[in-house]
């Protein structure tokens, strides 16, 4: 069950964190794994971490936010590999603060990469599926169905990704292409480690026990669990899904409201 084989799978923000995690997962599991990265010595270690263990990993540098780069990059591996059967959308970046809070740099840096990083790839890679049919996820997050102090702009692009989502879900159907989203919670990568580390320091070991408090599970998510959902959703096991939106959350949604 959950085998990818004969499958390519191209993965956004594959270099580290849930990226990196789903991207090790899906070679595992027999798929070809191009991972599209900014920040290319990750990129590069998950991609010969790939190989090492005896998959096809490999890394393309690629700023999701210009359409022009995604366009080549995925033009490159549609020669190379023939086809693409398998889009992760997990690349992103955050931000802190409430609407006052939020210059209109932070917010169009947000909107740039979050929301037109995720459509630059939906735009370039839904034709190519359109030949074989495939399978779409896209991170979307909690922060998209309640209310989390001062995360406006970071709210906002993900409430657009699980609308994309939606949109391309109905469009698409009749191609084949299956389309869902993922709503994690809290997860513990590097991401995390270093914003505590840059806005508490000296308060490291503290502040972790209190974020990872605020989901009711008692701990945040790690992100191999993250990536054996979008393993199942990308799956032939889950050929009856689309159009939905999966939180993962230790119970922060249902249970905290």
């Amino acid at each position: 069950m959950f085998r990818l084989d004969n499958k390519t799978a191209v993965i956004t923000g594959g270099g580290s964190g849930i990226g990196k995690a789903i991207a090790l997962l899906f070679s595992r599991r027999g798929a070809d794994v191009y991972i599209i990265d900014m920040n290319e010595e990750g990129g590069k270690a998950v991609a010969h971490e790939i190989i090492e263990a005896g998959g096809i990993g490999v890394f393309k540098k690629c700023n999701v936010a210009i359409q022009a780069e995604v366009k080549n990059v995925v033009h490159s591996i549609e020669r190379d590999a023939g086809a693409i059967h398998i889009l992760v959308n997990n690349a992103g970046i955050a931000h802190v603060g409430n609407l006052e809070k939020t210059s209109e740099d932070d917010f169009n840096r947000i909107t740039e990469v979050n929301v037109k990083g995720v459509y630059n790839c939906l735009h370039e890679i839904v034709p190519v599926m359109k030949k074989t049919g495939g399978v779409i996820v896209n991170m979307a997050s909690v922060a998209s169905a309640v209310g989390i102090p001062d995360r406006f702009a970071y709210s906002m692009s993900k409430g657009a990704v699980i609308g994309m989502t939606l949109s391309v879900a109905k469009d698409y159907i009749k191609e084949g292409i299956r389309c869902n989203s993922i709503s994690p919670g809290r997860v513990h990568t590097p991401f995390v480690d270093g914003f505590i580390a840059k806005n508490y320091p000296g308060q490291e070991k503290e502040m972790f026990e209190k974020l990872s408090k605020t989901q009711p599970i008692g701990r945040m998510a790690e992100p191999d669990e993250i990536a054996n959902l979008a393993l199942y959703l990308c799956s032939d096991e889950a050929a009856f899904v689309t159009g939905c939106d999966y939180p993962i959350d230790g119970g922060f949604i249902k249970l905290n409201t």
